[in-house]
């Protein structure tokens, strides 16, 4: 496995900026500050690599396994209609993914969330769905503990 360095100083995901949901020997499950979707989760692998191929295979089966257990909290917590799962890093190459529950009602729908903004979604909308991110985040914490 390659590491690369280049990265170390600059990569936000190294920093693990946001809010932390769950911290584990080897990830971390932080909480995106995106308004429109709230629920909106990044699990980020510790150690700087690109690609899941970089990861032996004991570890892709547990960040993968984590991505799922993210995933099914997501659901059983906010009930989408979708749950969109993206791994990019174009801009960050640093081993990550996006879990974000999706509605007909969001923001950018059916779009990506990356796309342009296509409505607003009803505040109150979005409030309740706020006030069950600490239910969310605990589910994930749960779920989690049992995965390590």
């Amino acid at each position: 496995m390659t590491i690369d360095t280049a990265h170390l100083n600059t990569c936000d995901l190294c920093a693990l900026q946001g809010a932390p949901v769950w911290r584990g020997a080897k990830f971390s499950v932080i909480a995106v500050e995106e308004p429109n979707y709230p629920g909106f989760c990044r699990v980020v692998w510790h150690t700087h690599v690109k690609e899941m191929t970089d990861l032996a295979l004991a570890d892709r089966t547990l960040f993968m396994n984590a991505v799922w257990e993210v995933e099914a909290a997501v659901r059983a917590v906010f009930e989408p209609q979708k749950v969109n799962l993206a791994s990019l890093g174009n801009m960050t190459p640093h081993l990550h993914w996006h879990v974000i529950p999706r509605f007909p009602d969001d923001a950018h729908w059916p779009n990506p969330v990356w796309a342009a903004v296509s409505r607003a979604t009803d505040a109150s909308t979005l409030a309740a769905r706020r006030a069950a991110v600490p239910r969310l985040h605990a589910a994930i914490a749960a779920r989690l503990e049992a995965l390590a």
